[in-house]
């Protein structure tokens, strides 16, 4: 080894060597290179010695590695050994977990399940009005992709509860309504379970759509009995309510009113109805002067000795005069048949009218009843039968036309025969008293009053 750091240094010396070969001799470079290398083996000496005194001392630190590479390896394999135990403990609760997350999933599942069927259930519901806050949670439940917690089961059983006790309560809250004209506004509304709900003036409907409270532009009957109910003190009082949660109310918002009746019958249906008003004012003025007329004969067969002219029976008495002249007996009898006819065109005026108006009601009817037909049919060979609400226009036509035709006709031939059975006791009436007052004369005896 010295000899290889001998050549070394040699080496390395060369430059300077070459640098100096001018300025030095070479004994003087000899006597140098002696002294380099007389320094040099010192120095490797000194080394040698000192790491030949740690020799020992590496030794210790061999065996002391030795001795730590033995307990890490001891370590090592008590370390493996338990990594083994721990994996095979983690195999056990992983199947574990996977069976338990298989009952817990099917939990889920028909926990998804309900909340969805309950939110389908309570999507018009009228409470959400007052609760609107709960669908987005079932919503949300019944959406969601991850495990429930148990505040979320927590959280779906207190709805169901919540829901249960508000459709049992009867009480006053103040909600937002849409009125009929559109206007929206808070009010205090009396909501009776999920069944009702009723406002300051109105039945109140929910709007799933909306999401609020609509007060309907047609309301049925009943609004008396609410407001008899908010002010009672009784312990039972009597309250309308729809059973069906909003259904009925609904039917009821459809059903045509009177006005849409009229207009389902078109231009043959209103035809109908004028010729009835009609009809019904002529019988109206025929029966007041028939009863004026009847009152006036009325007064005067109580004197016929004072025959007047504001009345057939006094007209008809005027004819014979205060004296007549028995003899001639078929001339009194011709002068009392003609006043009397003269007397009858005003008593029966009017009623050959009235009942043509009563057969011609139900003519129109039909004729209303073959129109609407005939556009059932023309919506049915546009569309091919496929949409009924196109048909329903001439439907309603046929229907409407016919009903409107009878409930015409009916009461008019009622009124006809009762004008008809005055008109002719009136003629009655003059008939046998002209009769009686030619007996009284041919045989002498007094009138009679």
């Amino acid at each position: 080894m010295s000899r290889r750091v001998v050549a070394v240094l040699a080496l390395s010396l060369l430059p300077a060597l070459a640098a100096v070969a001018e300025t030095l001799s070479p004994d003087q470079l000899l006597q140098r290179i002696r002294s380099e290398r007389a320094a040099e083996v010192s120095a490797m000496q000194e080394r040698e010695q000192a790491f030949l005194a740690k020799r020992s001392e590496q030794a210790q630190l061999l065996a002391a590695a030795r001795a730590a590479l033995n307990t890490q390896k001891a370590e090592s394999e008590r370390l493996k050994a338990e990594f083994d135990r721990q994996e095979a403990q983690l195999a056990e609760q992983e199947k574990l977990l996977a069976q338990r997350v298989g009952h817990l999933g099917e939990l889920f599942g028909v926990v998804r399940q309900s909340a969805g069927d309950v939110a389908g259930q309570w999507q018009d519901s009228l409470l959400n009005a007052q609760y609107p806050e709960r669908l987005k949670r079932l919503k949300a439940l019944a959406e969601s992709r991850s495990l429930p917690s148990a505040e979320d089961l927590d959280g779906y059983w207190m709805l169901l509860l919540e829901d249960l006790a508000a459709s049992g309560r009867i009480e006053r809250v103040q909600l937002p309504v849409v009125n009929a004209d559109g206007s929206r506004q808070e009010q205090q509304v009396l909501r009776v379970g999920a069944f009702a709900v009723y406002g300051e003036d109105a039945f109140l409907r929910y709007d799933a759509d909306a999401g609020q409270l609509v007060a309907p532009p047609r309301q049925p009957s009943g609004l008396g009995q609410v407001k008899d109910y908010l002010s009672s003190r009784d312990a039972l009082a009597t309250l309308p309510i729809d059973p069906s949660r909003g259904s009925l109310l609904a039917q009821l918002q459809q059903q045509p009113t009177l006005w849409d009746r009229l207009q389902q019958g078109g231009l043959v249906g209103w035809v109908i109805v004028v010729l009835g008003a009609l009809g019904l004012l002529l019988a109206l003025w025929r029966m007041l002067y028939l009863g004026r007329v009847g009152s006036g004969v009325k007064a005067q067969m109580h004197d016929l000795s004072a025959p007047r002219d504001d009345n057939p029976l006094g007209r008809v008495i005027g004819v014979l005069g205060a004296k007549p002249q028995l003899a001639d007996l078929e001339t009194l009898e011709l002068k009392l048949d003609e006043a009397i006819l003269q007397e009858t065109p005003p008593l029966e005026k009017g009623q050959g009218l009235l009942k043509l108006l009563a057969a011609v009601a139900p003519l129109l009817g039909l004729l209303g009843t073959v129109t609407g037909m005939i556009v059932t049919f023309q919506a049915i060979t546009q569309s091919g039968g496929g949409d009924s609400r196109l048909m329903a226009d001439g439907i309603s036509q046929a229907l409407v036309t016919t009903v409107l035709g009878l409930v015409v006709a009916i009461p008019l031939l009622f009124l006809h025969s009762l004008l008809a059975s005055r008109s002719k006791g009136l003629i009655q009436i003059l008939e046998q008293q002209s009769a009686g007052l030619i007996a009284l004369h041919l045989s002498g005896a007094p009138r009679r009053d």
